[in-house]
């Protein structure tokens, strides 16, 4: 400010010299008297104030310009504090927005021409036209004074006319040094009064994120970074990696270091996984976050620089490779008090149909038999004791074995596998049940008894690699079902683990002239299990080249269709990195080609969100072809895959799935159901689960049939009663139609999975992070049930168990500084988004109080009950380590 006489006192001489200019100036018009004569007494002496002041800017003297200058400013200032109308100086001084304008033009350069650029530029909030960026034309000309005193509104209309500018520059190539002082400004003043969304969205919209993390502070660090991480879901690539990276920076730099982990395992970036590490120093919260990576199923090797001493080395490790997962689950199950086994019986509740399914025929048929195994095998999943396969064989009831012979040939090996199921990361105890089945000469069992091997394995690594070492030796027998037993047990055994040395084993088989082709087609898939989102290009080319051996006839096989899937899997969620092989697939025979091609985009972009992709495949699935084509489905279910990962769009994409089945061709309405099932897994939603009951009742069999499992899909592991009904319902009303009759028992298996303490969301971390290994488990089961006649219901029903992958206890148990279980407090309820709220709202809605050990249903979160204990992560899932509050002081 140009230094002067005191302006307050010329203030207070134009006041007085007010008083006696009351005299109006102009000749009023009868109009103006009316419109004056609304205005209160105040209002109007402000109005003739205003004027008056309109008038002594134009004056020639410089004094008077200054004093009517600053009172007019203060006049505004003092006004713009209120958010729900128009302040009446702006109002009132409307109408000579145009004159001040004019005279601004015309002033010579000093103080006061950019005394009056401010005031203008306040007044272009409500007066420039749109598009015109007046304000900010103004701004940048006037002083450099402070932009928060002129009231709240008036920064957020000059941030978003920044953000218009900018892009205008952006695109003449002009400096834009000037704006970004201002936006400088703009964000100091957003994020010292809690508007940290609107300084991230300025700052995306002038890219210029690393600002963030100067201007960042302990209060308002949490809801930044919240922000951010939602809001990367929106964002397109790699914009939304940008983001998520400085979110990660901002956690470390806060030493907030259980989200950083969080966010670099959604990046997938093992190097900032172990910055984490070796960041922090308390090892209890290094154990947290080895439960952590243990949850998302990758797998992790502890080095020296994270964690020096090698005994904590070992015992994180531990952690890591999930040796404890069977524990902690047992000991949710005795604390709900669900231990005892249950038979399929007790699953079909028979007795609580009308009389007509159970008077249909008594004796013991093969497939009913076959899913009874399964059934027994999914609910008594890791509890380690059932009624059909682990009972004593001296029990006079009749022996474990006698249950294995009631099922026929290929059946058999589903049964022993099942033995595995139900001793689930248990491997001790698995090893020691299953080690009789070796010694047989019987090859299914044989063949049922690996897979078994590889399924106790699942998600538990160990470093003397029991599974590889039994397997192993079975790759290359004769028998083309025990070779499939045991690539399948690796698959399941190895998934996401990278393993070389089975690499150097599986990757002959795929180019082996002899091999038959059910024995490649697995091989292909485990190949694409253990190396999932590894992008692995050997991998990729063995795949490929089996794909270009394959005769005409093979082609048209139904197991053909798990190669492209393999490929798939090595590019699940890595965008871009498929174009090369994307390419490669486009010179395949036209069977399969297109067949590849929408299964590795949909595979590329799962998980991801991408609009783009979305209508791509929205495209494909609204063509109408011939019967022969097969491509589609793989494109309806890309739908869900991509869309999967966050509400809005799963919501769109359960809309756009209604449409498709209005009008498309039979081959994509059986592909539909599975897409449903896929985006509300474990996750029973009331819309869904109806269109899925009209759907279970179509006349296609093979929608019908899609549509059962899928009712098994969405309520998996939630023993909702709903679907249970619906299930009883359909197994009375096709207690005629065997295959239709089988379906529905699976689907029943799946409901009460675990006897309801599993999920098989691939989905934790409050949603946030997506299991690679677990997707790609669903997505298996998924692509052979789009020929559930040759596969389901054919001779390769174990493929089900690919859905061991994606099983996890939907349990939060706390574990004291010991890793011991103990019980606290827990209120659990309905997750609230509270993303870019104001104050401290409440994080979850309509809550229960429980003591530990709870099960969390989908969308549901927990907090504790109790101040007596500060739990390790922020996100209430799986196993969290609780340590003693100090402050904490008994009532």
């Amino acid at each position: 400010m140009a230094p002067g006489p005191d302006p307050n006192s010329v203030g207070d001489g134009a006041k007085r010299d007010e008083a006696t200019t009351k005299v109006p100036s102009k000749d009023p018009k009868k109009k103006d008297d009316k419109k004056d004569e609304d205005l209160s007494e105040e209002d109007l002496q402000l109005k003739q104030n205003l004027e008056l002041y309109v008038e002594r800017v134009q004056d020639p003297n410089p004094e008077l310009q200054k004093a009517a200058l600053e009172s007019m400013r203060q006049e505004i200032r003092a006004s713009t504090s209120s958010m729900t109308s128009v302040p009446k100086p702006l109002k009132f001084l409307r109408p000579h927005y145009g004159t001040l304008k004019e005279f601004h033009k015309n002033m010579a350069e000093s103080d006061l021409k950019k005394l009056l650029a401010d005031i203008l530029s306040v007044l272009a909030l409500t007066m420039s036209a749109e598009g015109e960026r007046e304000s900010l034309g103004y701004r940048l000309t006037g002083s450099e004074g402070d932009i928060g005193s002129w009231g709240h509104e008036y920064v957020r209309n000059l941030a978003g006319e920044i953000a218009e500018e900018y892009t205008v520059r952006q695109g003449e190539e002009s400096s834009i040094e000037d704006l970004m002082d201002l936006v400088q400004q703009i964000v100091a003043f957003h994020m010292k009064h809690n508007a940290e969304t609107e300084a991230v969205d300025l700052l995306m919209d002038v890219e210029d994120l690393d600002l963030l993390l100067e201007h960042v502070d302990r209060t308002n660090f949490r809801r930044t970074c919240n922000y951010l991480t939602s809001a990367a879901k929106y964002l397109p690539g790699p914009d939304d990696m940008l983001v998520l990276d400085i979110a990660y920076m901002i956690y470390i730099k806060f030493e907030e270091y259980p989200n950083a982990l969080q966010i670099a395992l959604f990046l997938d970036n093992m190097q900032y996984v172990k910055q984490v590490f070796t960041s922090c120093t308390d090892l209890l919260k290094k154990k947290q976050f080895c439960y952590m990576i243990s949850r998302h199923g990758i797998t992790f090797e502890l080095d020296p620089e994270m964690v020096e001493n090698d005994v904590d080395r070992e015992m994180l490790q531990d952690i890591v490779n999930s040796t404890k997962l069977s524990e902690g689950y047992l000991t949710l199950a005795r604390d709900i008090e669900v231990m005892e086994a249950k038979t399929p019986e007790d699953i079909y509740k028979a007795h609580l149909l009308d009389g007509r399914a159970s008077s249909g025929p008594s004796a013991d048929s093969a497939r009913q038999n076959l899913a009874a195994t399964f059934v027994n095998a999914f609910v008594n999943a890791g509890f380690g004791q059932d009624k059909l396969m682990t009972v004593p064989s001296d029990s006079t009831s009749g022996s474990a074995g006698n249950w294995l012979f009631k099922n026929k040939e290929h059946g058999k090996t589903s049964a022993a596998a099942s033995l595995g199921m139900i001793l689930l990361w248990d491997v001790d105890a698995g090893l020691t049940h299953l080690d009789k089945y070796f010694h047989t000469n019987d090859n299914p069992i044989i063949a049922g008894a690996l897979l078994g091997v590889g399924i106790v394995n699942c998600g538990i690594k160990n470093d003397c690699d029991p599974a590889l070492a039994l397997l192993g030796e079975y790759i290359d027998k004769e028998d083309s079902s025990v070779r499939i037993g045991a690539i399948m047990g690796l698959g399941i055994a190895y998934a996401g683990s990278q393993n070389d040395q089975i690499k150097s084993s599986l990757s002959p088989i795929l180019n082996d002239a002899k091999a038959p082709l059910d024995v490649i087609a697995f091989a292909a898939l485990s190949l694409g299990m253990i190396y999932v989102g590894s992008c692995n290009e050997e991998v990729a080319q063995s795949i490929i080249f089996a794909l270009m051996d394959r005769s005409e006839a093979e082609l048209g096989e139904a197991l053909t269709r798990f190669l492209p899937l393999g490929l798939g899997l090595l590019y699940l969620g890595k965008q871009e990195s498929v174009e090369a092989t994307a390419e490669v697939s486009k010179t395949f025979n036209e069977k399969i080609r297109k067949y590849c091609d929408m299964t590795l985009l949909s595979c590329a972009y799962a998980g991801t969100g991408n609009v783009l992709k979305v209508q791509d495949l929205l495209a494909q699935c609204g063509e109408h072809l011939e019967k022969g084509d097969i491509h589609q489905g793989p494109a309806v279910l890309g739908l869900a895959m991509v869309a999967m990962s966050e509400e809005l769009g799963l919501d769109m994409a359960i809309r756009s799935l209604e449409r498709v089945l209005q009008y498309g061709e039979q081959n994509v309405r059986r592909a539909v159901p599975l897409a449903l099932g896929l985006l509300c897994i474990s996750n029973p939603k009331v819309t869904v689960m109806d269109t899925l009951s009209r759907l279970s009742h179509d006349t296609d069999s093979e929608v019908a049939m899609s549509a059962i499992i899928s009712l098994g899909l969405i309520g998996a592991g939630t023993n909702n009663a709903r679907i249970a009904g619906m299930l009883r319902n359909l197994s009375s009303y096709y207690y005629k139609d065997a295959s239709l009759l089988f379906c529905v028992r699976i689907a029943q298996g799946l409901v009460h999975m675990g006897k309801g303490l599993l999920t098989l969301s691939p989905f934790h971390s409050e949603r946030l992070l997506l299991s690679p290994t677990a997707l790609a488990g669903i997505v298996t089961l998924l692509h052979a049930c789009l020929d559930m006649k040759s596969i389901i219901l054919g001779k390769y029903h174990y493929v089900l168990y690919f859905l061991v992958l994606a099983m996890q206890p939907r349990m939060m148990l706390t574990v004291d500084e010991n890793l011991k279980p103990i019980s606290v407090p827990v209120r659990v309820g309905q997750a609230v988004d509270v993303v870019g709220q104001a104050g401290r709202p409440k994080t979850i809605t309509g809550f229960q109080t429980h003591s530990t050990p709870v099960l969390l249903a989908a969308g549901e979160r927990a907090e504790l009950a109790t101040d007596k204990y500060i739990p390790l992560s922020p996100i209430l899932e799986g196993f969290i380590i609780l340590k003693e509050n100090p402050d904490y002081r008994e009532e």
